[in-house]
């Protein structure tokens, strides 16, 4: 048995397979021969040496006094020539030797142990791999088979389904293959890993071993939107104001993005940063593109309009809409992207504001007539754009009222705990694009004359422009009317 003991040790050294598995493989290869020679292995056992020098097979078998079935009994006669001290209805160990085994029975011990070991192997494999899932992996072609590619990672095999491949990308044999691990499966040839180049998380592992800030948390990752082989959009913020989280990303020169843009085979990257303002991460997902405007036309159902030069309308679209489409994904918002020329034929009435509609057309210079209708805005928590944590931080402090926070604003006056000068100074601009400020007339001062008539103004009923009795046309946009 000393070469048994020799294969199980180097099964245990090539295969990397444990001791206790390799033992229980070997113990059912040889009960499988014992039952084909003696027809049951109930009484059969293997005991192997400590140190595996030796393995031996042993037959249990009950003593008695007239054997009716001598694979498991034994007369006690026989069994005295053994042990003087055993008796009828004692159990004895006999040595069996292997070699008499029939030929059958070997094979048969031959093909349980092959299984076994094979299952065993597989086992082993898979324990060593199934934490493995999100893990950048480097391989080598090894084969393709129904466009599906076959990657030679060593004791196992990695496939790179057609699904999960770039448009980009073209193998040839032995190339240099990096991937991320999706998945980890079992096959009757053993353990298989699935990878993927497509996935966005495949770029995200690439980017922080570029870029030290991610790795320390000085700059975090909130988004990845993938059209893969096409473009990539990066949604990143810093933890620390010093930190540009683009910048730190991109870095001097582009190099760092580059290096991740080359692994990508040339696909197209855009590095924008996080805000918690939905207008201007819309903004910025929107981008190579410059907008103009973006404003939130239905703020429970997530839906945004971005008005944009027309210049810029197709950069904005991208192709086959793909740049708007990836910014919807990673803004997690419906956007309706629409030039200038295009917005002013829509109907505005459905924003907050009628001032913010007009701001889009560049009229914040003229005087704003307003709408009958429109509900006038007081409060900051009423604003459109306004982060919601920093309004309540600012209504808890007694600044919610639009006309206080603007005089304390100009005071520099305002000192509220959790809201941070980037942030009062977005309140105010928000405020200046946003609210008009209407002078009340209904106060009067004590030296008014209650007697006192007030001149008559009367203003243009299409335009809101001031005239007078004796025009007959509108000075500013030229309607014709006439007096009663």
């Amino acid at each position: 048995m000393s070469e048994m003991s020799e294969a199980i040790r180097e099964l245990i050294e090539e295969k990397g397979v444990s001791v206790e598995s390799v033992k229980q493989t070997v113990e059912s290869a040889i009960k499988a021969a014992y039952k084909k020679t003696f027809g049951t292995a109930d009484n059969c056992e293997v005991h192997f040496a400590d140190d595996l020098s030796d393995v031996s097979v042993y037959s249990k078998k009950v003593i008695v006094d007239g054997v009716y079935d001598p694979v498991t009994e034994i007369e006690l006669e026989d069994a005295l020539k053994m042990s003087e001290e055993c008796e009828v209805g004692d159990e004895i160990l006999i040595l069996v030797d292997p070699k008499t085994f029939e030929r059958s029975a070997v094979s048969t011990g031959k093909q349980a142990a092959h299984q076994g070991l094979s299952e065993s192997f597989k086992n082993n494999l898979l324990a060593e791999n199934k934490d493995k899932i999100g893990e950048v992996i480097i391989g080598y072609y090894q084969r393709e088979y129904n466009g599906n590619i076959y990657v030679d990672l060593g004791k196992v095999e990695g496939v790179l389904p057609k699904k999960y491949q770039s448009s980009r990308e073209i193998y040839q044999k032995n190339d240099r293959i990096k991937a991320i691990v999706v998945d980890v499966k079992t096959t009757s040839s053993g353990v298989q890993l699935v990878l993927s180049r497509t996935d966005p998380k495949f770029v995200q592992s690439i980017i922080e071993l570029e870029v030290p800030e991610l790795e320390d948390k000085t700059v975090e990752i909130y988004k990845i939107v993938r059209e893969a082989g096409y473009r990539t959009k990066i949604a990143v913020f810093s933890n620390k104001e010093d930190v540009d989280p683009v910048g730190a990303c991109v870095g001097l020169k582009g190099v760092r993005i580059q290096n991740v843009i080359r692994e990508l085979e040339g696909e197209k990257i855009d590095v924008l940063r996080y805000d918690q303002n939905p207008v201007e991460f819309i903004k910025n997902a929107l981008s190579p593109a410059e907008v103009e405007k973006v404003l939130i036309t239905d703020e429970e159902k997530k839906q945004a309009l971005a008005i944009v030069n027309e210049s810029q309308f197709s950069l904005a679209i991208g192709k086959s809409g793909m740049n708007v489409r990836l910014a919807n994904r990673l803004c997690d918002w419906s956007i309706d992207v629409k030039t200038e020329e295009q917005a002013a034929e829509m109907d505005l009435s459905q924003f907050s504001t009628r001032k913010a509609a007009e701001n889009l057309f560049n009229n914040s210079s003229e005087e704003s007539t307003g709408s009958e209708e429109s509900e006038p805005i007081s409060t900051i928590s009423e604003l459109p754009g306004v982060d919601v944590d920093v309004a309540a931080r600012l209504k808890a402090a007694g600044f919610d009222d639009i006309q206080t926070f603007v005089d304390s604003f100009d005071s520099d006056s305002i000192n509220v705990e959790g809201v941070t000068q980037e942030e009062l100074e977005k309140v105010n601009s928000i405020i200046r694009d946003v609210v008009e400020f209407v002078e009340d007339d209904s106060e009067k001062t004590e030296e008014e004359k209650p007697g006192q008539e007030e001149e008559e103004e009367y203003f243009c009923p299409e335009c809101g422009a001031k005239i007078t009795l004796d025009m007959t046309k509108c000075p500013k946009c030229g309607v014709e009317f006439e007096f009663e």
